[in-house]
């Protein structure tokens, strides 16, 4: 028996809706507001079957250079055998959410700028490098005055 290679084939659970979260589409959905320049992410919704993206830039990030009344234009870059190929395509908002890829970035850039000030004020130099994590210090365990404890499994018996 061949296998079909349709335009939605292979996704069962790519389209599929969480778990207790079938039914109608929440109203904050629609009252987003999405920018040219917004970085969104694409999860397709498979309760609307319009303006849906193809299963491969499902879980794919992108730009908005487009803004319509119920739809968003994103910009993906695909690998396309050595080449990256700039790919424009036109999603409904049900099938895009604002991307937090961005997040611990600008907080971090806010921490630098608040660490700078400080040491402006006090007139020393500060380093922004991030450091890696370092191994934990060592230290010693006290066990004095607790004697050793000998563990042995209880007999097997049969109340019959």
């Amino acid at each position: 028996m061949g296998k079909s290679h349709g335009y939605r084939s292979g996704t069962r659970y790519a389209f599929s809706r969480d778990y207790k979260k079938h039914g109608i589409i929440p109203m904050t959905i629609y009252l987003k507001t999405y920018k040219v320049g917004d970085i969104v992410d694409i999860k397709a919704n498979g309760a609307v079957q319009k303006g849906m993206p193809h299963k491969f830039y499902h879980g794919k990030t992108g730009i908005v250079y487009n803004v319509t009344k119920s739809s968003v234009g994103v910009i993906i870059y695909k690998v396309v055998g050595t080449r990256y190929l700039e790919k424009r395509i036109n999603l409904r908002i049900e099938h895009v959410k604002h991307s937090k890829c961005r997040e611990n970035f600008v907080k971090r850039v806010k921490e630098n700028a608040e660490r700078k000030q400080e040491a402006k004020e006090k007139g020393e130099a500060v380093s922004l490098k991030r450091q890696p994590i370092l191994p934990r210090a060592a230290h010693t365990l006290e066990v004095g005055g607790n004697a050793p404890v000998t563990l042995a499994p209880i007999a097997y018996e049969t109340y019959i």
